[in-house]
């Protein structure tokens, strides 16, 4: 067993190499503080088929990690909570572009949290863990990577903030890198001035985090490089490389592939890719297999698009590097949604529906971090079905990357909320989708808000943009498509006002890029926000709300005392309240917080004061006064008569029973009218008379 210590300034880890999970192609036991995670790694024998790195990532948090055991009827650890899924997500994003192009063994990385202390940066501490686990292992995978989390607290940049200070920053920035190489970014920021930061500002963070990335990367290379095991061996693909096929595609088939490309749709694009590969199989079938010019028709099909973009500074549909798709935007077209916006992009098309709720409507959750349950009072939800591509699937339950755009879109708008605790989810269902689906989730999910009535700081826009690379040879390319994503080197998606940037989430596929490349990105992204907002701008003032069916809320409070009064013995008083009314109420025991939510304003207002005047804090009569009421119940002492204004008054037997033998029911039934007067109140109780 060895022990490596790894210090940055208050940072410490610390590896066990060679302790556990000894079977695997490289296991290490990762502590910092209190937090304990196995990293390991295994790797299948025979080598996968198809254009694709055959890696799979689990991060997986157990119970006892925290001294408890996993609620509901089976206690064990069930399917991964959105949480465990973003955190593997996160973790396959930073690893991946570092694997060799041939390399293609099955391979598994399990991450495990075994202890949490509750301070610890779980995301930073599982990444760590899993790329120096990959590091020692048989994969050729040489390279360290690292990952941290940067804060902004007090004007200051904050390296690894722990749980309780991330709650201070201004920023959530979390980066993986290798040395100078910047391989992965997740960022959340605030939507105003005061509580975001502009484009300067994030390149500072960004640079303040490669500086200390490279620190860390220089240690894990010095520190655990020597634990190595031997390389597993790569079968090469690229034996499918013919130059003869190439050169012959490039001589008799460019302007065919060049008509092929300007099909935008990727579904009728792969049709026709595929024709034209049979065709030239059944005319060279005897130099040539299938696989062989199936992979050398995709290869100079990237370079065809590669090196039109880089020498003609001219994309595949002919806009110019720095020009968005024709946008379209239509609101409120759901007639019984809270929130509709359809919004369209080039051949990209997401609509995106508003609901509000009610506190119960809420999402609960309970992470491993957290000391208690947790609500969620905004959710975004993000559907891709098969359709939108062209595709016959099935629509199955939600996939990692569903997640992931629902994730960055909800981190993009959360900030432009003005309240908090409302209980707000929107939907993005993605009719089309030839690139930036996520972000014209985005612009549709904030129209969606005002087209619900939501107050916002503001319109939040998204873009995703591009990056072909070669050499010292670099395009940058805005609002990419399907096909830029797919051949391109950089899928960088920026959401944000004008001022600030909300949101940013960026993949590399070529090994990292400069912070130069990315400064320059960030720029031209901002622009293109720009020109979006103002097409945004211009359809929020057309909208015109769906008045009629949007739920209505009144908020108030009362003695913390009173909340008992209002729920009845078992609850009975609150159920009758939410029957008579048809509305929902939360109530905090311990503020005296009280919600009324419902679909009609005034039984809203109505169920209001029911509560206020059962509670003795509000009397909607003065003695005197003379209503005619409906008898609710009759009891011995009495019958109770339910006023027009809210509230029930007792009509005493006393008052109209001329002797103690008569019964209240010899004189009225449930139902029937009855003219009261206001004789008094008593301990917030209406006591009536018979208007003679």
């Amino acid at each position: 067993m060895h022990s490596i210590d790894i210090v940055l300034e208050h940072w410490r880890e610390n590896f066990k190499v060679d302790y556990v999970a000894k079977q695997a192609s490289g296991s290490v036991l990762y502590q910092h503080q209190d937090t304990v995670i196995l990293a390991s790694v295994a790797i299948g024998d025979e080598d996968i088929e198809g254009d694709f790195l055959p890696l799979s990532v689990q991060y997986i948090e157990k119970s006892y990690a925290v001294g408890k055991i996993p609620g509901g009827f089976i206690k064990r650890e069930g399917k991964p909570n959105e949480f465990e899924i973003l955190t593997s997500r996160l973790i396959d994003r930073s690893l991946r572009p570092l694997f060799p192009k041939n390399y293609k063994k099955q391979t598994h990385i399990s991450i495990f949290v075994l202890s949490y202390g509750g301070k610890s940066d779980l995301q930073v501490c599982a990444l760590n863990a899993a790329a120096n686990a990959l590091l020692i292992s048989g994969v050729p995978f040489a390279i360290p990577v690292a990952g941290v989390r940067i804060g902004l607290i007090d004007d200051c940049f904050v390296f690894n903030p722990n749980v309780d200070m991330l709650q201070d920053s201004k920023i959530d920035l979390f980066i993986s890198g290798s040395f100078k190489d910047l391989l992965m970014i997740e960022m959340k920021g605030g939507s105003t001035k005061e509580t975001g930061i502009d484009e300067n500002q994030l390149l500072e963070a960004i640079d303040f985090a490669m500086c200390k990335i490279n620190e860390i990367s220089c240690l894990y290379q010095e520190r655990l490089h020597g634990y190595k095991r031997k390389d597993c061996v790569i079968l090469s693909d690229e034996v499918l490389f013919n130059q003869d096929i190439y050169d012959f595609l490039q001589k008799e088939y460019t302007p065919t592939l060049k008509n092929i490309l300007n099909a935008m749709a990727k579904s009728e694009r792969n049709t026709q890719l595929l024709e034209l590969a049979n065709i030239i199989f059944s005319n060279n079938q005897e130099k040539w297999s299938l696989a062989e010019i199936n992979f050398n028709l995709q290869k100079y099909k990237k370079q065809l698009v590669r090196s039109q973009i880089l020498e003609q500074n001219i994309r595949v549909d002919g806009r110019k590097l720095d020009e968005v798709r024709p946008i379209e935007i239509q609101t409120n077209i759901l007639p019984c949604a809270h929130g509709s916006v359809l919004f369209t992009r080039g051949q990209t098309q997401s609509l995106v529906v508003s609901t509000i709720g009610s506190d119960s409507d809420a999402q609960n959750r309970e992470l491993l971090s957290d000391t208690s349950a947790q609500k969620d009072y905004f959710t975004f939800h993000y559907n891709f079905p098969g359709f939108s591509v062209g595709e016959a699937s099935m629509i199955g339950s939600v996939g990692r990357r569903e997640l992931g755009h629902g994730n960055l879109a909800k981190k993009a708008l959360e900030d432009s909320i003005v309240h908090k605790e409302k209980t707000i989810r929107l939907v993005s269902e993605i009719l089309e989708s030839n690139g930036s689906s996520s972000m014209a989730s985005v612009c549709g999910g904030s129209l969606a808000l005002c087209a619900s009535g939501i107050e916002t700081t503001g319109l939040i826009a998204g873009v995703a943009m591009g990056l072909v690379l070669e050499d010292s040879k670099y395009a940058i390319l805005t609002d990419i498509m399907g096909l830029e994503d797919h051949d391109g080197d950089m899928d960088f998606k920026v959401a944000g006002n004008r001022n600030v940037i909300t949101a940013m989430q960026m993949d590399i596929k070529l090994g990292g890029i400069s912070l130069e490349i990315l400064k320059e990105a960030l720029l031209q992204a901002k622009e293109a926000r720009a020109h979006i907002l103002s097409i945004m701008e211009k359809a929020k003032q057309d909208i015109v709300l769906n008045n009629a069916i949007l739920p209505k809320e009144e908020e108030f409070s009362v003695p913390p005392s009173k909340i008992v009064e209002i729920i009845g013995s078992g609850g009975k008083v609150i159920k009758e309240i939410i029957e008579k009314f048809n509305v929902s109420i939360d109530l905090n025991r311990e503020s005296g917080n009280v919600k009324i939510f419902g679909s009609n304003a005034e039984k809203v207002l109505q169920a209001k004061d029911f509560i206020l005047i059962l509670i003795g804090e509000k009397m909607p009569y003065s003695e005197g006064e003379v209503f005619e009421g409906s008898i609710k119940k009759v009891v011995d002492f009495g019958v109770f008569v339910s006023l027009p204004r809210g509230g029930d008054g007792l009509l005493h037997i006393s008052k109209f029973a001329q002797n103690k033998t008569q019964k209240a029911s010899d004189f009225f039934q449930e139902g029937q009218r009855v003219c009261c007067k206001i004789l008094g109140f008593n301990k917030g109780k209406i006591d009536l008379d018979i208007e003679k």
